[in-house]
């Protein structure tokens, strides 16, 4: 087996690419959370989309600093804040290719509902799903290689190039929690939060097979809307 290759996003925007203008035009004038902001390329970014105040929030202090000094280069350190923690409530949580990666997805929400004030809207993507050809990420050298081979098999064979001791897919480095689309609904229904819309968007070459009966197979990635109610 071969390592596979890596930035899906190079040289274009995620925010784009995963969001598109109309769901993007929603955050003008708005206090935003990047939920899980990384090294904050997106937080810059949305402040020069309209966001009026951007958080940044993340675990990792080190990815933090890296945004803190993209935010300096890009003159917005008064519109924006990296932080570990915040108490605040926002308009709107951006949430991008994360959602398959949290050891908690449920825990996630409620933390996602009480960060929001009453009416906010959680925008989320993410992807690929557990049944998508490449939906276990690092461990999909070849279409579904995630679902023929073994967790042990691939734990196994990663161990080639990797020494962290890992032996599950959750322990990997950005953990794996094998989402699909019928879960992430499943953990919504259940949440605090009320679903606007959830939009499975389809695999360009499989759009014409893609329907409510293979939509687990042939789903590039899920983007969807959450409200919380208004008091």
């Amino acid at each position: 087996m071969r390592r596979p290759e890596a930035d899906p996003y190079a040289n274009r925007s995620k925010l784009r690419t995963l969001l598109g203008d109309e769901w993007l035009a929603q955050l003008r004038g708005c206090t935003v959370i990047d939920f899980g902001c990384g090294e904050g390329s997106e937080v810059v970014e949305l402040t020069s989309l309209g966001a009026d105040r951007v958080i940044g929030l993340d675990i990792q202090e080190r990815l933090l600093r890296v945004g803190r000094e993209r935010a300096e280069k890009a003159n917005c350190l008064d519109r924006v804040e990296f932080t570990t923690e915040w108490s605040g409530q926002a308009d709107v949580i951006v949430s991008l290719d994360a959602f398959e990666h949290f050891d908690d997805p449920a825990g996630i929400l409620r933390v996602m509902h009480g960060l929001l004030k009453p009416g906010g809207r959680v925008i989320t993507s993410f992807g690929p799903t557990w049944y998508h050809p490449l939906g276990g990420h690092l461990f999909s050298v070849f279409p579904w290689a995630h679902l023929v081979f073994s967790e042990r098999a691939l734990i196994r064979w990663r161990s080639d190039f990797k020494s962290d001791g890992a032996t599950r897919f959750s322990e990997v480095a950005g953990g794996l929690n094998q989402m699909t689309i019928a879960r992430f609904e499943r953990l919504v229904a259940e949440s605090p939060f009320v679903v606007e819309r959830v939009e499975p968007v389809p695999i360009r070459k499989l759009a014409p097979l893609h329907n409510r009966l293979t939509r687990e197979f042939t789903t590039s990635v899920v983007r969807a809307v959450l409200r919380r109610l208004p008091v």
